[in-house]
């Protein structure tokens, strides 16, 4: 049996550097004073339809989508803004705090053609700021997206982008349509959304029209006074936190509530996917939803993409070791040895030991292989006289210790505990 195509096991000597970029996140959203939210795997299906948008790639063509005993509709989520806004909604959160920063972490589901850096199941910190419209906080978002990549070793572009609203968008589409009537030879993608979303024509990653759209107008030319001075502040926050960018004033994004800023991460190292993450404000969203009328903003970036990066760049993370191996000789080591390790383990220490009693030998391979810091040696006869070896399989050096001090390296208290328990 093997996994399902586009899914992927991640295994011991893959999953610490997931565990080091989650951790690192983690650390990231606390100090930014972000609340963890967890949310279902399975939602209703118009859920995504109503938010992401009817006429996107991913409802058209990419959510996993299926009835369940009674009928109903429900998708496995594509992505994480829209499982939190409807907790947030459900939950009644704005009554709880007025500004509500959320963050999750776990896995998403999309229907695609699996490729570097890109799986049907992958994972995602998704990060959410819910009911304020200052441009400022656009920037905090945006440095803290920064911060998770500096904090990783890695490194990327900023580029930055306002996609209006309401009162301004329709002269926008209006000139696209213009220039779209004029453009040659658009593919089959690019000809439908011409009908139902011009604006994601932007999006595109045919070559051929992407050399027709660089002189396709700009929307940063149709912004109102208010998406204008929006975007101005939001260019100087970035400038006072010294967290650089570039305007590209193609970039879209490809869900449709996105509104004034969008942003994405890109890096050059991983070829064709070059987003590591993506986001932006999208303000009416919440109400759009069911619930009240709050702005938001966020982002999203991608778990195994970061891996991937870590990897190729040869800053992948791999197993610390253990602190220590118990190597024991013979049944009645074996016993001691045995509570040892777990009277260990409760003092907050790595430990491990062989229970099959295999030779010295076998029992030294075992530890290499778990690299353990420090091997302690103990057979009969060093129980009978209180003692054991000590090696430091860093240096190779070993020499010939007093349990109890052996003990004492560790934790002052077992030292009394190993006293006793070897004169029993």
């Amino acid at each position: 049996m093997k996994a399902l195509k586009g899914f992927k096991d991640i295994i011991p000597g893959e999953v610490e550097t997931w565990q080091f970029i989650e951790q690192t996140a983690r650390s990231i959203f606390h100090r930014f004073t972000f609340s963890e939210i967890k949310v279902p795997v399975l939602e209703k299906t118009k859920l995504f339809t109503r938010s992401i948008g009817e006429t996107t790639d991913i409802v058209e063509k990419e959510m996993y989508t299926f009835p369940d005993r009674n009928g109903s509709s429900l998708t496995m989520r594509p992505e994480g803004t829209a499982p939190v806004l409807r907790a947030y909604i459900e939950n009644g959160l704005h009554a709880v705090k007025p500004v509500q920063k959320l963050y999750t972490i776990g896995p998403m589901f999309r229907h695609e053609r699996p490729q570097k850096g890109r799986l049907r199941q992958f994972h995602q910190m998704s990060v959410e700021v819910l009911g304020e419209d200052n441009p400022l906080l656009d920037a905090e978002v945006m440095a803290m997206a920064w911060q998770i990549m500096k904090e990783l070793g890695l490194t990327a572009s900023l580029e930055i982008n306002s996609l209006g609203c309401k009162e301004c968008r329709p002269d926008f589409n209006r000139a696209l349509l213009d220039f779209l009537d004029k453009a040659n030879g658009l593919c089959d993608d690019c000809v439908r959304r011409r009908e139902t979303n011009p604006l994601r024509v932007l999006d595109c990653k045919s070559s051929n029209c992407q050399e027709q759209y660089v002189q396709a107008p700009s929307i940063l030319d149709f912004l109102c006074g208010g998406c204008d001075e929006h975007f101005k502040a939001v260019k100087n926050g970035l400038d006072m936190l010294s967290v650089p960018y570039k305007v590209n004033s193609f970039m879209v994004r490809g869900l449709d509530y996105y509104t004034r800023t969008t942003f994405e991460l890109v890096t050059s190292d991983l070829g064709a996917q070059s987003a590591v993450g993506a986001g932006g404000r999208y303000d009416g969203l919440v109400k759009q939803l069911g619930g009240p009328d709050v702005p938001g903003i966020g982002f999203a970036m991608g778990v195994e993409r970061l891996a991937l990066l870590l990897d190729q760049l040869g800053k992948g993370v791999h197993s610390n070791g253990i602190d220590l191996f118990i190597a024991a000789l013979g049944p009645e080591a074996q016993k001691k040895a045995f509570v040892l390790m777990n009277v260990l383990r409760g003092k907050g220490l790595s430990v491990s030991m062989d229970l099959m009693d295999r030779s010295l030998k076998n029992q030294m391979k075992q530890a290499g292989k778990a690299e353990a810091s420090y091997v302690l040696i103990v057979g009969e006869q060093e129980l009978a006289n209180g003692e054991a070896v000590l090696r430091n399989m860093e240096t190779h050096d070993q020499h010939q210790i007093a349990i109890k001090e052996a003990v004492k390296m560790w934790h002052e208290d077992l030292a009394t505990f190993f006293a006793t328990e070897t004169t029993k």
